[in-house]
């Protein structure tokens, strides 16, 4: 559609190369001055107007000579302007016309401003010489004593010094007083004194001030003339001060300088304006001419005229530029469209956005009224200077059947890419189907519902048959609607409208709902009612993954919604496809989060056991993500101590929680060895190693490496903390007093790493009060905050008042949890109590046979002190099987202790010796091996724990009566019945 000024701008290329814009001419000159025509009189002629009075007395004295004016200056011939033009600014083109005549016009004014100025400044400095003259002869013919001097016997005596200084303070030439016979008393040459002239001062004479300019001694002046008259008003003598006009041209001439400057530099900035103007041009029209534009201008105007396509320009901001003919026909645009904005139009939204955005077009269909118009569109950049677009249209009314089709299968992608993006969000099942449920309302149905099978909801398997579905979700009606609530189980009569059974179940159609017999036949008065409700049309799709069924979905039309056809029927099945996807990921996962919730359930401890050492409290909070391996136990041991562990194993689902009950399993176990928390954990490394060898030849889970484990033993005789860590957060102890400290054991690695060194262990004697605090890595850590604020914040939540076990978790919890933790938490808050001295009793016993009875009696009277008369007989049993064994078996020191709890008595007897007694069964010739039976007999626990000095054989007995056997039953009776039971 565009010309082709190719050619032109080849010629222009071969155009000369350079211009000369030649010199103004010299400016006139021009004096401009009112000088009024002089008459000199001769010599001896008394009579000449304005020469001697009638008695011969001079008026004035011949001033400088006035031969016409000052010298003219001479403005220079140019200025300025720029003396080589680039050779596309030719004469031939419209830039290069528009420049020179520019420049003409630059010239021309500056000439006249400068010439006017020279004529106005010479004016204004004679109007200036006259003023001045004027005022220095007034001023001196009314000076006071002056007609004394005259008077005088010498007057130029006293008047000549006077006259040259006045002369000097107002900048005249010369201050001459004169007689009124012509005799001159003052004078700025002292030569001229007494010297007689003759001068046109016969107004002055006759008392009129007066200014002419004459030619006269000084040359052509400016002089100016005052009477001095005497106190009767006569004239007696004339004052006259002239200023030569050389000396006015010459304060002219000091001007011109500054005037020539400023006009060249005016010249100068003018002719560089008219440059860039002229380039801009040429750049704007290419660098063609006159007849080319024009020639250009008409072959386009009547293309975009006579074409039967549209065209329009649109210009950067969204206006438009240009629209021709067929155009404004097809988009029915007002006359004055050219300049508006496309917004301001009244186009359809969607053309104007196109037309006033950056983006390219082709063959794109838009509909204007009645019109189905095919645009194209493209940036001018490449093509021009100008940023704008380029937009033809077309008539396509025939498409518009196929891009109606077109508009549909575009918004049915657009809905499956936004199904795509919003089901399945969660892994919920319910909450997968509500998402699509509305996904579809109201964009493809005006109601959704979805029913799922029961199996499916609590994430199981589906079974393989069965007619009885559950409503899960519904969009699309308010509360008061007819359909079958949700959470509703909806029964199938034998022939459901959709298949007879579930696994058999294909998509169908009902375009006519109210001709329906089979739907109909389901509920006939619910069916009724929703035919009341507007709705005419169904679509049911069955919810199908990996070959198997997990429910229904169906799409509902009311209204002047048309109905369901079989194109709609496909793509239900499609958005029915992906859903079903998203359901069966969030059944799956809720079935492996069940059976990882109850093994972890099964694994953790259902309750905390009975003891009255300390008074714990506790709390457990899974992840968002799913079950963990964080667990926590509360271990009691003998010699009234508690045992509390803490743990964690890294990452989430069935095999983190597996492996945390193999942990919490092994520690059980190892506890029941009685080893200290160093040992203990010794132990485990090495059993979590073992099991990371085994797991490595088997494929189906990964190993445990990445286990943390704290184990914490507390002994509430001495009141002593002993902790050891393998890669666990510190334990915190708050004090009674409010304040909170760490109880840091040495670093130790993680279970299971095999590093070889020995674990170790730290001690700390609490006071009474205090709190000792265990946790998983889970409350203090976070994506937001780091070991390090989280131990602050951990702290500040311990610091304070002291509180309950109960209300301290409570606090923590609360102040460090955010509400869906993303690790799981685990929290121990344990208040210990301590046995004071009047529940324990000591005695160091000999390694002598006979001081077992003093002991043994002494231990009797203890348990009498305590009240404890109805335990009295086993104990005595059990001490002495027990210091007997010590005393013939063991080693030095033999050490007999007895601890009274809320609920139990603890006999303990240590010596020197590393033996463990066992139990065995004794023949009937023995006379040895049925004490420790007794002892077991007696005792509801009993045991044996080692110590860097030997060990330590303990029993446990119930205080309370009813739990304890009775004292009448003889040790002949117990052992008759163990041989009864088979012995051990």
């Amino acid at each position: 559609m565009s010309g082709n000024p190719g050619r032109f701008r080849r010629w222009l290329s071969h155009a000369p190369g350079r211009s000369a814009i030649p010199g103004t001419p010299p400016a006139g000159d021009s004096t401009g001055d009112d000088q009024q025509g002089e008459r000199t009189a001769e010599a001896g002629d008394p009579t000449e107007e304005g020469g001697l009075t009638g008695d011969g007395v001079p008026t004035e004295a011949r001033g400088p000579a006035d031969t016409g004016g000052p010298p003219q200056g001479e403005p220079p011939a140019s200025a300025g302007g720029p003396q080589h033009i680039r050779p596309s600014l030719t004469t031939r083109s419209v830039a290069g016309e528009v420049f020179l005549l520019q420049l003409v016009l630059v010239v021309l004014l500056v000439a006249a401003a400068v010439v006017a100025l020279v004529v106005q400044a010479r004016r204004d400095t004679m109007t200036d010489a006259r003023h001045r003259t004027l005022a220095a002869a007034e001023s001196f013919a009314h000076s006071w004593g002056l007609q004394e001097a005259l008077n005088s016997d010498n007057p130029s005596a006293k008047l000549q010094p006077l006259a040259e200084a006045a002369r000097k303070a107002s900048g005249v030439d010369a201050l001459i007083v004169y007689k009124l016979d012509g005799i001159t008393l003052t004078h700025s040459d002292p030569r001229q004194i007494d010297k007689h002239v003759i001068g046109p001062y016969a107004e002055a004479a006759r008392g009129k001030p007066f200014t002419r300019t004459f030619q006269g001694a000084l040359g052509l002046s400016v002089v100016s003339a005052a009477p001095v008259k005497d106190a009767s008003g006569r004239v007696v003598a004339l004052v006259a001060a002239p200023v030569t006009v050389e000396k006015v041209q010459k304060s002219v001439n000091r001007q011109l300088p500054m005037f020539l400057g400023t006009a060249a530099v005016a010249l100068a900035l003018a002719g560089g304006g008219a440059g860039l103007v002229s380039r801009r041009l040429r750049r704007q029209t290419h660098g063609l001419g006159p007849a080319e534009m024009t020639r250009m201008y008409e072959h386009h105007d009547a293309v975009l005229h006579a074409v039967r396509e549209g065209v329009l320009i649109v210009g950067r901001d969204g206006r438009l530029l240009l629209a021709n003919d067929e155009a404004r026909r097809l988009l029915d645009l007002p006359a004055e469209a050219e300049g508006r904005h496309v917004g301001d139009l009244g186009l359809d939204h969607r053309t104007a956005g196109l037309l006033a955005s950056d983006r390219t077009a082709t063959d794109e269909v838009h509909l204007a009224q009645d019109r189905l118009l095919a645009l194209n569109k493209r940036s001018t950049t490449a093509h021009g200077a100008r940023q704008g677009s380029v937009v033809t249209l077309r008539d396509t009314t025939e498409l518009r059947w196929l891009s109606g089709r077109a508009e549909v299968a575009r918004e049915r992608l657009r809905l499956l890419y936004d199904a795509g993006v919003r089901i399945g969000s969660t892994l919920n099942v319910v909450r997968t189907a509500e998402e699509l449920a509305q996904v579809a309302v109201p964009r493809f149905a005006d109601i959704v519902t979805v029913e799922l099978l029961d199996p499916v909801l609590k994430g199981e398997e589906p079974a393989v048959a069965g007619t009885e579905l559950r409503r899960a979700a519904l969009a699309g009606l308010a509360p008061d609607h007819p359909l079958y609530p949700v959470g509703e189980l909806i029964r199938f009569v034998p022939e459901p409208p959709v298949g007879a059974h579930r696994d058999r179940i294909r998509s169908m159609v009902e375009p006519d709902l109210a001709g329906s017999s089979a739907w109909r036949s389901q509920d006939p008065e619910r069916t009724r009612r929703i035919l009341d409700h507007g709705v005419h049309s169904l679509a049911v799709v069955p919810l199908r993954a990996r070959g198997v069924v997990l429910g229904l979905v169906d799409f509902w039309r009311s209204g002047g919604t048309p109905p369901f056809d079989d194109e709609d029927l496909s793509f239900a099945e499609e958005l029915a496809g992906r859903a079903a996807v998203g359901i069966d990921n969030a059944r799956r996962y809720t079935r492996e989060r069940t059976m990882a919730m109850t093994l972890q359930r099964s694994l953790m401890p259902r309750g905390l056991p009975d003891q009255d050492i300390l008074e714990v409290a506790h709390r457990y909070l899974p992840a968002r993500a799913g079950v963990g391996g964080d667990w926590f136990d509360v271990i009691p041991l003998p010699g009234a101590r508690v045992a509390l562990v803490v743990g964690d194993v890294v990452g989430h689902g069935v095999h983190a929680a597996a492996t945390m009950g193999r942990l919490r399993i092994a520690v059980h176990n190892f506890s029941a060895l009685d080893l200290s928390p160093d040992e203990l954990l010794g132990h485990l490394d090495e059993l979590v190693t073992h099991l990371d060898v085994q797991d490595e030849d088997n494929d189906e889970g990964p190993a445990i490496t990445g286990a943390t484990c704290l184990y914490v033993i507390y002994d509430s005789v001495s009141g002593r903390v002993t902790a050891a860590t393998a890669g666990h957060p510190p334990p915190a102890v708050a004090y009674p007093d409010g304040t909170v400290e760490f109880l840091h054991p040495p670093v130790s690695p993680p279970l299971g790493l095999s590093t070889g060194l020995p674990f170790e262990s730290t001690e700390l004697s609490l006071p009474k009060g205090s709190r000792l605090v265990l946790y998983t890595d889970g409350l203090i850590e976070s994506r937001r905050r780091d070991l390090d604020a989280g131990l602050a914040a951990l702290r500040a939540a311990l610091a304070g008042p002291d509180r309950t076990p109960e209300d301290t978790c409570a606090a923590v919890m609360q102040a460090l949890l955010p509400a869906r933790p993303a690790d799981d938490v685990a929290l121990l808050v344990a208040r210990p109590r301590r046995l004071g001295p009047a529940d324990v009793a000591e005695w160091d016993v000999p390694r002598d046979p006979a001081a077992v009875g003093p002991v043994r009696n002494a231990c009797v009277r203890r348990l009498e002190d305590w009240g404890l008369q109805h335990i009295a007989y086993g104990t005595e049993l059990i001490l002495s099987e027990l210091i007997t064994n010590a005393i013939r078996y063991g080693a030095e020191p033999i050490h007999v202790r007895l601890l009274r709890t809320r609920g139990t008595l603890i006999s303990e007897v240590s010596d020197g010796s590393s033996t463990s007694p066992h139990i065995r069964q004794a023949k009937a010739t023995d006379e040895n091996g049925r004490g420790l039976f007794l002892v077991a007999q007696f005792a509801e626990r009993w045991g044996t724990r080692y110590s860097p000095r030997g060990k330590t054989i303990w029993a446990s007995q119930a205080i309370a009566p009813d739990a304890l056997p009775p004292e009448e039953e003889s040790p002949d009776h117990l052992l008759s019945r163990w041989e009864q039971l088979g012995g051990w």
